[in-house]
C-alpha cells in the first residue's frame, strides 16, 4: 500500500526527554496502481450516475448547460440497461419527476463490474495481498 507511516518513539536519559520521529514512505506496485485507477475510473462513472438519478428525479430542465452535459455523458452508459424496467414519472406543477430504474441498475452493475476488474488484476499480478487490520 501507498502510506507513510510515522513512528515516535521517546527515549529517557537523564536529561530532558526527547521525541525521535521516523518517516518510512512505502511505494504502491504497479498492480496497486492499476487498483487504484480502475477505482478512481469506475467512482468517477458512479459520481456522474447518481447526479443523473438526482437531476431526472428532481425534475432537473434539459434547458441547463451543466444538466444537458450530465446526461449526454451518462446516456451511453446506461444504454444497455434501458428497458429492464418502466420509469416512473410524477407530474409536478413545474416539473416532471423522473425515476430511472436503468440509471440505477448501471449504478449497481458499474459497482460489481470496479470490484470484479480489481480482484482480476489481483489475480492476475500475483501478489499476495494481506488485510491489515
Amino acid at each position: 500500500m501507498a502510506e507513510i507511516v510515522k513512528e515516535s518513539v521517546t527515549t529517557q536519559n537523564e536529561g530532558p526527554k526527547e521525541a525521535v520521529t521516523t518517516e518510512t514512505k512505502r511505494v504502491a506496485s504497479s498492480s496497486q496502481t492499476v487498483e487504484y485507477l480502475i477505482y478512481f475510473i469506475f467512482g468517477f462513472l458512479e459520481i456522474l450516475l447518481t447526479f443523473r438519478l438526482v437531476l431526472k428525479l428532481m425534475g432537473a430542465s434539459i434547458a441547463s448547460a451543466f444538466v444537458g452535459l450530465i446526461y449526454g455523458l451518462t446516456g451511453i452508459f446506461i444504454l444497455p440497461f434501458e428497458g429492464i424496467f418502466r420509469r416512473g414519472f410524477t407530474k409536478g406543477i413545474e416539473t416532471t419527476s423522473v425515476l430511472e430504474p436503468s440509471t440505477v441498475v448501471a449504478i449497481i452493475v458499474y459497482a460489481f463490474l470496479a470490484w470484479g476488474v480489481v480482484k482480476l488484476v489481483r489475480i492476475l499480478s500475483g501478489e499476495r495481498q494481506t488485510s491489515t487490520e
